[in-house]
């Protein structure tokens, strides 16, 4: 099949190469032509079947495409509804547009809406997989019309990590004699590749939404609890009652442990139920460099950001009516490292100062 990639970034480029890999013929654009030229040598030189072609503009894009189109915008969501005007007056009825970042999904329905009166189908499909995409493949959560989605299923189906050699998993079953057994779950339809059609305009990109509100949650759970497991040798440092205003440590000798966090984390990889790719990443970051030093000028500078997704997540939650404590606490923790609650202690110290401060 044929796809417009526009924007070659982190993932745009690797998505493309692996696109071109399965035999799909690519016309690529980002707004730096040298980005464009490092694609097209990326596909030659790692095994593309057909050799992606650049292109210049939007128009360029679409009059190198054979009707009906199709083309995929990989870039800001910010910048998303900039773009679209340039390929909506290029694209013609029966051409679909795709948004493949991190919109808010009631954008996508808006959009929607707007380019059903030209006939072309906007598709909005979250993306995961970052920098390890092309190896590993993405997982894509896709929404809009349902027959613009089965068009455009082997270009899918060449991006999604697919079943590989994982087998089926297995689960715990008790018969009605009071047995345990194994049963194995197959998953149904696409989703057994890691690519789903999630629902109608917004399906994509609200599941999406939902997939980083969690995201945000599991990384800070990993992140307390060793932060808990490296301070377990805090009874060594010999905390005591020199200040009224600091609570002394009551039993030093419970904790008297020094632990390697980057054995305790390759220890839970492999059996342990919180075992994860997230775990993955952490240990492998910890065997780099123990200290994880890594970006630490910019976390001091600006802390852990946020794009939107644990935002939009967490007003869902409250329209929806459903408690979600932990995914609101994560989000509050990345506004915490970019010291944006330095206001509100310095009006407790004020306070504790003007009642004597005990």
């Amino acid at each position: 099949m044929q796809l417009g990639m526009v924007g070659l970034g982190r993932m745009g480029q690797n998505m493309v190469v692996r696109m071109a890999k399965a035999g799909h013929q690519i016309v690529v654009f980002d707004r730096d032509p040298k980005v464009v030229q490092e694609t097209l040598d990326r596909v030659k030189n790692e095994g593309g079947k057909v050799a992606a072609v650049g292109a210049t503009s939007a128009q360029d894009v679409v009059s190198k495409l054979t009707p009906p189109r199709a083309v995929w915008l990989m870039v800001p969501a910010g910048i998303v509804d900039r773009i679209i005007p340039e390929y909506a007056a290029a694209l013609q009825r029966g051409d679909t547009l795709i948004d493949g970042g991190n919109s808010y999904y009631i954008d996508d329905i808006r959009r929607s809406k707007e380019l059903k009166t030209k006939g072309i189908d906007y598709l909005d499909v979250g993306t995961s997989g970052g920098v390890w995409g092309l190896m590993r493949g993405y997982c894509l959560m896709i929404g809009g019309d349902a027959a613009a989605v089965k068009r455009l299923d082997p270009l899918f189906k060449a991006i999604a990590p697919g079943q590989g050699e994982t087998p089926p998993s297995k689960v715990s079953a008790i018969t009605d004699k009071g047995e345990r057994t194994k049963q194995e779950v197959v998953a149904k339809g696409t989703s057994a590749d890691s690519y789903l059609h999630c629902g109608p305009s917004g399906a994509g990109h609200f599941v999406k939404m939902v997939h980083n509100g969690m995201e945000y949650g599991i990384m800070a759970a990993y992140a307390e609890g060793l932060n808990i497991l490296k301070h377990a040798n805090v009874g060594k440092a010999g905390r005591t009652a020199e200040s009224a205003e600091v609570t002394p440590l009551r039993e030093p000798e419970h904790y008297q442990y020094d632990f390697d966090l980057q054995q305790v984390c390759e220890n839970w990889r492999r059996g342990s139920v919180i075992a994860s790719w997230l775990l993955d990443l952490t240990a492998e970051a910890l065997l780099e460099n123990a200290n994880l030093p890594i970006e630490t000028k910019t976390l001091a500078e600006h802390g852990v950001p946020d794009s939107g997704e644990g935002r939009w997540t967490l007003l869902a939650a409250i329209d929806e009516g459903v408690p979600c404590p932990v995914l609101t606490t994560s989000l509050y923790s990345r506004f915490t490292s970019r010291d944006e609650e330095d206001f509100a202690w310095k009006i407790v110290q004020a306070m504790r100062r003007k009642f004597g401060g005990h």
